[in-house]
């Protein structure tokens, strides 16, 4: 019997619901939203988004006691990280502490998730890392709650059209008026995510293309920059997504001049008559979570974690929580059954073999307690072994940060430093130049260190003098 997955993606202008029954499209729905009920993927009007998902799910029978629900990604960061072998209790902690270092935002206003990922080089962990706010996940939730709405997993939405395509490299394109996503995915992985907003001042796509376009050169260009032996060439396959995506011809002015082929993100699913997947993409992503398990050959990404945070992951039924309770009480009738047989034996038994059983109790009672220790203080010598493995570790990332600082200062020719921050793997900086080219000219001799991935995320003009922001990936 084929499988049945329920889907819900709120975006800040619409509610989406779609059920997938296998591979074919079984119920789907949309829901306008006025303005200010939800900005930037924070639910604002609780109240009322919940009552238009009660009458949502009543209008196409949708089952709301099992969902998969997403975030928009808004104010989300994706790092995949490095940390040594450690044992399983431990690695936890490690990853936390990795992310208070590499994520600029406070843990506090954070939650994340990860995924453990093959490793390249034995004796290292490598993790698929990602944070989210805690605002937009518990206003999220309340919602749902709110309208009798039970989430058992949770996604973002870039990394649910990360998993459309069954490609092991391409560029994704997802457009929306006030926003672009650029994804990029190689080896089943995506590597870069990132999200620019567009003026709201542009109205149509013709006036949005010229900046888009340069986003698009930009993220190629640092991206091939990075990865000489594997550039992004004209055979990587560019899909795009959003609203304004079906003007494929536009698209194909802009994005093709640099010989990449353009298309739409397919959609894996068989649409029925009336149903467009373009609008419904997001929810596509997040129902392939299920159905994947089945495609045995195929090239789909491999981060497939679920981010709905612990304190909110519904309890699971476990059969042991049955067993348990009736297995205690059969055996509390046996060891009732058994005292009184041996309580009647020993009746019989001479004053002397009764000291003698007490002595032998008494004897057995130490072994267990020897045992007991033994087997405790194992655990504890593993984890400080594992501690102290990681302390070194950490000390040696003291030094390179100092040897990276040197780099980042004694390199800034012909601009003014204004602010580094250090956290982890990631360097942010920012400053000023009277010469635009001055700017790219101080990312360049970063790039050609050898030390440094750069990305130039923004360049503004006040007056003669151009602001700068970079952020920058230790290699």
């Amino acid at each position: 019997m084929a499988k049945k997955v329920t889907t819900l993606f709120i975006r800040d202008t619409s509610i989406n619901l779609l059920v997938v029954k296998g591979e074919q499209v079984d119920k789907w729905a949309s829901a306008p939203l006025e303005p200010g009920l939800v900005s930037q993927g924070l639910i604002i009007d609780e109240a009322e988004v919940a009552d238009k998902l009660k009458q949502l799910f009543k209008e196409t029978g949708a089952n709301t006691g099992k969902v998969i629900t997403a975030l928009s990604g808004h104010d989300s960061m994706y790092r995949i990280i490095t940390l040594p072998e450690l044992p399983e209790a431990v690695l936890p902690e490690a990853i936390r502490r990795e992310a208070k270092r590499t994520i600029p935002t406070p843990l506090e206003e954070v939650y994340f998730s990860y995924q453990r990922l093959p490793a390249l080089t034995k004796g290292e962990n490598r993790i698929f890392l990602v944070t989210f706010p805690r605002n937009l996940v518990d206003a999220l939730i309340r919602t749902l709650r709110h309208a009798g709405v039970k989430p058992y997993i949770m996604d973002l939405a870039p990394l649910a059209l990360c998993r459309i395509p069954d490609e092991p490299r391409a560029i994704i394109l997802n457009a929306r008026l006030d926003h672009l996503d650029v994804m990029v995915i190689a080896d089943r992985l995506p590597q870069v995510i990132r999200r620019l907003s567009l003026p709201t001042e542009a109205e149509s796509l013709e006036e949005k293309l010229p900046l888009i376009a340069e986003e698009f050169k930009r993220t190629v260009s640092f991206y091939n920059s990075s990865h000489i032996e594997q550039p992004l060439d004209s055979t990587v396959p560019v899909f795009i997504s959003g609203e304004p995506a079906e003007a494929l011809d536009t698209w194909e002015s802009v994005v093709g001049q640099t010989g990449y082929s353009v298309s739409l993100l397919p959609s894996p699913v068989e649409p029925p008559e009336g149903f467009n997947p373009n609008d419904f993409m997001v929810n596509i992503g997040l129902a392939l979570r299920e159905l994947l398990s089945e495609k045995a050959e195929a090239n789909f990404s491999i981060v497939n974690f679920n981010a709905l945070p612990e304190a909110y992951v519904p309890p699971s039924f476990s059969i042991l929580r049955v067993l348990v309770p009736v297995g205690t009480i059969i055996g509390v009738g046996l060891i009732i059954f058994a005292v009184i047989l041996v309580h009647n034996t020993q009746a019989d038994i001479a004053a002397t073999n009764s000291e003698l059983s007490d002595v032998n109790q008494e004897i057995q009672d130490h072994l267990t307690a020897i045992g007991n220790f033994n087997t405790e203080i194992e655990p504890i010598q593993d984890t400080a072994g594992a501690l102290k493995n990681l302390i070194g570790y950490l000390e040696d990332d003291r030094d390179k940060i100092h040897t990276d600082l040197v780099q980042i200062v004694n390199r800034a020719t012909g601009v003014n430093l204004g602010s580094v921050g250090y956290e982890g793997n990631s360097v942010s900086l920012s400053g000023s130049a009277s010469d635009e080219s001055a700017i790219f000219a101080y990312a360049k001799s970063l790039e050609d260190s050898g030390r440094f991935s750069v990305w130039v995320t923004s360049i503004t003009k006040s007056g003669s003098i151009f602001n700068f922001k970079f952020s920058l990936t230790t290699k």
